[in-house]
Order: structure tokens, then C-alpha cells, then sequence
């Protein structure tokens, strides 16, 4: 097939296999998340089709291309027509030892609390820690969930103020109404000082002028807001995209009121301090595992439950059961802010950071093709793909834990140089547990 042939053939999945809804912007220009509201995972769901309707495999390293933008762009990959891509470039001046080192940002909450932590001057990525490994949620039908009831925030609530001595009010309560918090967040909208935050959780699905790369409903969501000079409109800062602009106040208002969602916290910048020693030592020990990998254990878990048709569950279920790989593996960049504080501390060297930041690249990447082989499992309903699945599972559960094992290396080295013990004092340990 050559280019237009594909471009047709990629019109042809979305109109009559996934009933795509935004089918009518569809064209050869046409942008894959702007325009057709296409997410990493939609798109993955196309490579298959593609593949398994029309005989078009791509190559592996086609599935983990992040630069691809159009219809035509994404039809190249198949005709062999695709420019190459761009090498990640190593970071300009110092590297990681500069100012303009890149900023990850995967995680809302963690996000929204680090800004103010930056805004102060403080060296917000040690709170990073707890994020490569934060928990998610296996529902009774061995669905992988980012966001459940049985998840919430208040180990990094608890820690925010034990290293940054910030308080932080909750100020929703799920006892009250949907109405009756929005009076609480509305009043402290009015009467907040300019240092404090207002963190309110909303879904963004329901904010269609955000761009983003996860168009997926719900999309429960933690980011702030300010009154503007027109009291219909409201600032909104999101700092885990990287967006800040103004947004309709009932818009918002909108968002926050859906059944999917509820959470809030207020907490004043000002109250920061940089964190001591031993208790940055003590986050990294509550957030380290160096011999478990949760999310790649969970998946494995979730694959043999839908292979063995647990609890009713049937194989062709696992793609949907596994859409939420994509949300959840990203928070493994938080490794990066790991090394990057580490080594920003003890002034390493930037070679071996970017070596470490390949690897963690790596271990995003490897999750995306694992990705697109469960799909293919649960849409082929066939058994004998297991093995390449699970294999795939081996390999991120060593690469993942390598890192962890040279992390914990410069962590130890980290403590020797402010003379503490890299382990926790026996009078802790209980405490700990």
C-alpha cells in the first residue's frame, strides 16, 4: 500500500471498527489529538487494526514514535515514508546541573503541590519519590484503575507537611453535597490570600479546551484556580500540564460538580521550609521498593486472571481492562527526578545521569509495546500470545528494578555525605511498619 492507500485504510478503522465520534474531522492533515481526539491508546487500537484487517505491521520502534502528529505523519510509519526520529537531545547549558533542566511533572496532585515548593525557591523533586510507585486500584473485575474510592492522598498530604512543614486543609468532605462543598471552595475562592493555593479536583473530560494527551472519560483531576477581574471568568493553573490560562467560571464549576470526581485542599506557600535531612532519608525509605515493581505485578496478575476467565472475565475483556497502562507508567519519569536530586546534590556526573534517563525512558517505551501486545492477546482471543506477554513482563521487572538498584546506590552515597545512616534509626522501624 502506499500512503493514500493507508490514510484510507486508517479512515476505514475509524468509521467502521471503533466508531470513532470525531470521524467527521478526519483528513490527511488532520491532527491525531487536537483534531480527532485520539489518545496514545486509541491509536494503538488503529496500529492493530491495521494489522490484524489489513495486514500492515509496523515496526516496534513505529509504536513508540511521540513525535508523530497527522493522519499522514501516522500513515508514513507503515509506507516506510516517515522521517526519522529526532534523538532525544541531552539537556542544553549544565544539563541536569542547570536552571534550564526539563521539569517532569507526572502526577497531579504531587504537581500542583510541588509548583508551590518551586515558587519558594525549594528544590521540589525529592517529593518525586513517592510517585514512580503511587498506588492504583485492581477492581473486582481485574480492571487496572488510576483513580478509585479505595485510593487516596493521604500519605502525600501526611508527608507534604512532615518535610515542608505546610499545612494542608482538606476542605472537601464526601459527607457534604456536591452544592455544599462548592459553597465551602467558593467562600475560600473569595477570602484566600494571594500565597495560598486553592487545589480543587475536577474532571477533564469536561473541559474540552484543554488539549491533552489522555482523552479519556472520566479524567479525574487535580489543578488550581484564582478569580480573575471579570467574575464570570477564573484563572486555572495546571501545573502537571504545563497550562495556565482562563476558563469559563461555570465551565469549571461544571467539571467539579460531576458524580466521577471530589477532593479538594487549601494550603499557603509561605508556610514552606526546606526539609531536613533524615526526614527526606525516611520519605525515600517509605517510598522505595527495591524488590517489587506494584504496577508490573499488577498487570501480570490481571493478564493470568483473564487468561484463567477468573471471576467471570473473559480474555477479549483484558485490552479494556489494561486501558489505563499508559496514565499509570508515566509516573515512572519520577525516577528521573530521583537521579536528578541525587546527582544535583553530590554534583555527579551528566553522563551517567543521561545514561539512567535513557533507561527510565526505556521502561515508558517497553511498557507501551507490552501495551500493544495485551491488546492484541485480548482482540485475537489467542492463548499462545501469552508467552510473548509475559516475557515482556520479565524484562521491564529486571530493567525497572536496575534502576531502583543504582538509585538506591546514590542514596546511600547521598546519606554519607550528610553524615546519616541510610537506613532508619530501631526506634523508627515500628513506626515505619
Amino acid at each position: 500500500m502506499n500512503t493514500e492507500q493507508v490514510i484510507e485504510a486508517i479512515g476505514t478503522v475509524l468509521h467502521d471498527h471503533m466508531k470513532h465520534a470525531h470521524v467527521e474531522r478526519f483528513g490527511p492533515e488532520a491532527r491525531l489529538n487536537e483534531d480527532l481526539y485520539l489518545d496514545s491508546v486509541l491509536i494503538l487500537e488503529i496500529f492493530l487494526s491495521l494489522e490484524l484487517e489489513f495486514g500492515l505491521a509496523a515496526p516496534e520502534e513505529a509504536i513508540n514514535r511521540q513525535d508523530i502528529e497527522t493522519v499522514r505523519e501516522l500513515a508514513q510509519l507503515f509506507t516506510g515514508e516517515a522521517s526519522v526520529a529526532a534523538e532525544r537531545s541531552a539537556p542544553a547549558g549544565e544539563g541536569v546541573h542547570g536552571e534550564d533542566y526539563i521539569d517532569i511533572k507526572v502526577h497531579c496532585f504531587v504537581s500542583s503541590v510541588c509548583d508551590a515548593l518551586k515558587r519558594s525557591g525549594i528544590d521540589q523533586r525529592p517529593f518525586y519519590f513517592s510517585v514512580w510507585d503511587a498506588g492504583f486500584a485492581i477492581n473486582e473485575r481485574w480492571q487496572l484503575a488510576y483513580h478509585d474510592k479505595s485510593i487516596n492522598h493521604d500519605f502525600f498530604h501526611a508527608w507534604y507537611q512532615r518535610l515542608y512543614g505546610v499545612g494542608m486543609h482538606c476542605w472537601y468532605d464526601p459527607a457534604r453535597s456536591k452544592d455544599q462543598n462548592l459553597v465551602v471552595m467558593l467562600d475560600l475562592l473569595e477570602r484566600k490570600r494571594d500565597s495560598e493555593y486553592l487545589m480543587v479536583m475536577l474532571d477533564l473530560f469536561h473541559l474540552p479546551e484543554r488539549e491533552n494527551k489522555f482523552n479519556q472519560n472520566p479524567f479525574p483531576h487535580y489543578l488550581m484556580i484564582e478569580k480573575t477581574d471579570d467574575p464570570k471568568i477564573w484563572q486555572v493553573n495546571d501545573p502537571d500540564f504545563r497550562w495556565e490560562g482562563q476558563i469559563a467560571r461555570d465551565k469549571v464549576i461544571h467539571a467539579i460538580r460531576q458524580p466521577t470526581v471530589g477532593g479538594g485542599y487549601i494550603f499557603d506557600r509561605l508556610e514552606a521550609r526546606v526539609p531536613a535531612a533524615t526526614d527526606l532519608r525516611d520519605f525515600f525509605l517509605a517510598c522505595y521498593q527495591p524488590d517489587h515493581n506494584p504496577l508490573v505485578d499488577g498487570v501480570r496478575r490481571i493478564v493470568a486472571a483473564h487468561l484463567d476467565g477468573r471471576d467471570g472475565v473473559k480474555l477479549a475483556d483484558l485490552g479494556a481492562a489494561l486501558r489505563e497502562v499508559p496514565v499509570i507508567s508515566i509516573r515512572k519519569y519520577a525516577y528521573e527526578h530521583g537521579f536528578a536530586f541525587f546527582w544535583r546534590e553530590m554534583k555527579l556526573a551528566n553522563a551517567d545521569f543521561d545514561h539512567w534517563c535513557d533507561q527510565i525512558e526505556r521502561v515508558i517505551q517497553d511498557f507501551k509495546t507490552l501495551h500493544y501486545a495485551v491488546m492484541k492477546l485480548a482482540q485475537t482471543e489467542d492463548h499462545s500470545l501469552a508467552d510473548d506477554v509475559f516475557c515482556r513482563l520479565d524484562t521491564l521487572d529486571g530493567l525497572e528494578k536496575r534502576i531502583k538498584a543504582h538509585l538506591g546506590e546514590a542514596f546511600q552515597a547521598w546519606c554519607a555525605t550528610k553524615g546519616i545512616p541510610h537506613t532508619l534509626p530501631a526506634e523508627l522501624l515500628g513506626a515505619a511498619e
